[in-house]
């Protein structure tokens, strides 16, 4: 007698491994007949495509951001949505560049591989948007899906939205509502400078500030606008300096990843005493460049630092230890983790790895994550969620406050939160007006 339970698992199994096709009617009746269940196949191996820099200026940033995602990868609130499968990571190098990047996704395509994480660099963002579209529209029943982590320019959720886009990540304009809140409530900045990266990124971080400060802080001057080249500035002391020449008392930046790190170092070194507010002050390497000299004085937006409490409880503490001693290295992402599982999550409710079908099964997903329920807004697939402005601190085993119980790339110097913003408040509306596909299958519910 056929095992209805035993049957059920193994058809759902096949299903998520492309499969079912080989348990048919006919098949079940005859091994039913026999008293013999199919063997299901070994639980499924998902390709995911990382395109990011993993050689070059950037190398360190994006060698980082692959760890997150495999260990992400590996959780069993991931593992348990795909039912035995797993997601491996598979890595192609775009050296920074939008162009290699356009290069690596072929290879992707070519490989079979349909879902894409990338995250850092706007420009190569809006690069992979624009071809997978294209790809998209010529290779109906081959579409590829981008899961976009990090790149934060404000046109992908708006005016270059895509319905094969998804944003895990608050772009431009939300952490910047977060940030000049922060300014706003600490009253002392008089003469803000700005300072960025020269591409779209960069550029929008300036065109945001400037708008915001505008808007809620009429009475600030920003005595300065820099844009530097990416990626290829080794010493930013004349960027220092005038700065100081300037008169400012505080920096607000877009940097990351090495030119982040020198650019602190270099106010270090040159003695600039001003407040530096920033999206990546946690990113590998800032900590240790700036050092004492950031106390009370480096800050930062993200959706999570390693002393976040809610209701008195550090969250992720155990994870975040494991993962220092696996890695030799800090877990700074909470979006890792709560975008491989919102996508095996959509994986699950599609029922297979089809793009469209998860596509669609994401769209409106909301998720429990240890720092609150999060949105993915159906209506420009951006996602909505809690943001946290921290300012570097003493940690306590330093003599510092308690509530700094864990200290960054073991400096003695950890993050302290100033502020908890929710998602709604840091929401802005969107132009996006998403072109879908002419036919889309409705998603299992």
């Amino acid at each position: 007698m056929v095992d209805n339970a035993r049957l059920d698992a193994c058809w759902w199994s096949m299903s998520f491994l492309h499969f079912r096709r080989v348990c048919t009617l006919i098949g079940i009746a005859v091994f039913g007949a026999l008293g013999v269940l199919p063997v299901c196949a070994a639980p499924a191996t998902l390709r995911v495509a990382f395109i990011d820099p993993l050689s070059g200026p950037f190398a360190n940033t994006g060698e980082s951001a692959l760890r997150h995602f495999r260990a992400a990868a590996e959780r069993d609130a991931v593992t348990r949505h795909l039912k035995g499968g797993r997601i491996e990571i598979v890595p192609f190098d775009n050296k920074a560049s939008a162009q290699e990047a356009l290069v690596q996704l072929r290879t992707v395509i070519d490989q079979g591989i349909r879902f894409v994480l990338q995250g850092q660099s706007s420009a190569a963002a809006l690069a992979l948007v624009d071809a997978i579209d294209k790809h998209n529209v010529r290779n109906p029943g081959q579409e590829v899906l981008f899961l976009n982590y990090a790149a934060l320019d404000p046109e992908l959720t708006n005016a270059k939205c895509s319905f094969w886009h998804f944003r895990f990540d608050a772009p431009v304009d939300m952490r910047m509502e977060a940030l000049v809140e922060a300014i706003l409530r600490d009253g002392t900045a008089k003469n803000l400078y700005l300072i960025g990266q020269d591409y779209s990124f960069g550029r929008s971080v300036a065109l945001s500030a400037r708008t915001m400060l505008a808007r809620k802080m009429p009475q600030v001057r920003i005595v300065g606008d820099d844009l530097h080249p990416i990626g290829s500035v080794r010493d930013f002391a004349p960027y220092i300096a005038k700065i100081k020449a300037a008169g400012a008392d505080a920096v607000v930046t877009g940097n990351w990843g090495n030119d982040l790190a020198l650019l602190v170092k270099a106010a270090r070194e040159q003695g600039f005493n001003g407040d530096f507010y920033t999206f990546y002050a946690g990113s590998p390497g800032a900590v240790t460049a700036i050092g004492k000299a950031g106390i009370a004085r480096l800050k930062q937006v993200n959706e999570w630092h390693a002393n976040v409490q809610v209701k008195g409880k550090r969250l992720l503490e155990s994870f975040a230890s494991d993962f220092k001693r696996r890695y030799g290295e800090d877990f700074r992402y909470l979006r890792f983790l709560t975008l491989t599982e919102m996508f095996a999550a959509a994986l699950a409710r599609a029922g297979e790895a089809d793009p469209r079908r998860v596509a669609l099964a994401l769209e409106g997903m909301r998720q429990s994550t240890p720092t609150g329920e999060v949105e993915m807004r159906a209506l420009d697939h951006q996602l909505v969620q809690p943001l946290y402005v921290s300012t570097l601190a003493l940690a306590a085993k330093q003599g510092g406050a308690a509530e700094v119980a864990v200290d960054t790339e073991n400096t003695g110097l950890g993050f302290k939160t100033d502020a908890r913003i929710e998602g709604y408040a840091t929401a802005q509306p969107t132009t996006c007006m998403m072109v879908r596909p002419a036919v889309v299958p409705a998603a299992p519910r």
